[in-house]
């Protein structure tokens, strides 16, 4: 659906294993348009602005000690996954810079990417900043992060699943390293609660989930337990098995804005290939996801992106 709460939604990033991280750096764009790394060498630049030598103020420190991540040490993600800090209380926009310059992401090989400030749905703006490549990560890439003395992970990305939905052909096109490996039958939100148009990321996946459309102001359209799910937006849209859509998949769409697939086997076998980080795009539809919206982030353009850094 394109706004429920399900119960249990927390990020599964935090159930994965990781190993550990070489030191290549990240590379903004002005050292890899200026300073571009020797033949046979990975890039070694910081993701963010070079280390200064001036000393964090009171305010950043405490707003650092109080940060969250949507990572922690250990496991694989999929090409899609941002890394995001979160901060207990609304970072000012004079403080931001501040901040942002504590914060460092190294990955081998190098890539060029930018930090953004992002209004999450359920938060107040400043209190989330996310990083992300220009393009998705390149499977394989090894990734460590540090924001300031209380935070320090790494992670890796495992192979590259991207999925397209088209909700005017009602199929799932499945992309796995490249090469497409599925075409499956889906139906889509209905004519009035449509799907979100755009790119999203997993954020986590449950066996099952309990929906309740009174929590998003549905009346009593549907109330129950839903399995393979596989969560997308923070509002609550998931792609998830549905009973209607072993009439309806490929056919029509009928749901409330959520991905349908038929429970003939077919939900469960997309939701065992799926790790957090995955990404599932919808095309043909209405109303293009908010970045904030889940890991809306790849819904901005490169531009985009980078006007939203407070450097």
């Amino acid at each position: 659906m394109r706004g429920h709460i399900g119960a249990a939604t927390l990020g599964l990033i935090c159930a994965l294993s990781l190993t550990g991280c070489s030191d290549a750096g990240l590379t903004s764009d002005a050292a890899a348009a200026t300073k571009p790394p020797a033949a046979g060498s990975p890039a070694s630049s910081p993701a963010t602005p070079r280390p200064t030598t001036t000393p964090p103020s009171a305010a950043t420190l405490g707003h650092l000690a109080d940060a969250s991540i949507n990572i922690i040490d250990g496991g694989h993600v999929g090409v899609g996954m941002p890394i995001s800090v979160t901060f207990k209380r609304p970072i000012p926009t004079s403080e931001r810079a501040d901040v942002e310059r504590r914060l460092k992401v190294t990955a081998d090989p190098g890539v060029t990417g930018a930090w953004a400030w992002i209004k999450d749905r359920n938060l107040h703006d400043g209190q989330r900043v996310d990083f992300r490549p220009r393009t998705y990560w390149r499977p394989g890439t090894k990734v460590s992060v540090t924001a300031g003395p209380s935070i320090a992970r790494s992670f890796t990305v495992a192979r590259s699943l991207v999925a397209t939905v088209d909700v005017r052909t009602h199929k799932m096109t499945v992309v796995k390293d490249g090469a497409a490996t599925q075409t499956i039958p889906i139906t889509a939100g209905r004519p009035g609660l449509d799907t979100w148009n755009g790119t999203m990321v997993v954020s986590d996946k449950q066996r099952r989930v309990y929906m309740d459309s009174r929590t998003v102001n549905i009346a009593d359209a549907y109330q129950g337990w839903y399995s393979y799910a596989v969560h997308l937006t923070t509002s609550g849209t998931y792609l998830h098995q549905n009973d209607r859509a072993n009439t309806y998949a490929g056919r029509d769409n009928v749901t409330h804005g959520c991905i349908g697939l038929a429970s003939d086997g077919t939900a469960r076998r997309f939701y065992e290939q799926i790790i957090p980080g995955d990404v599932i795009r919808v095309i043909n539809s209405k109303d293009r996801v908010a970045p904030g919206n889940g890991y809306g982030d790849w819904n901005l353009s490169w531009s985009e992106w980078r006007s939203r850094s407070a450097l």
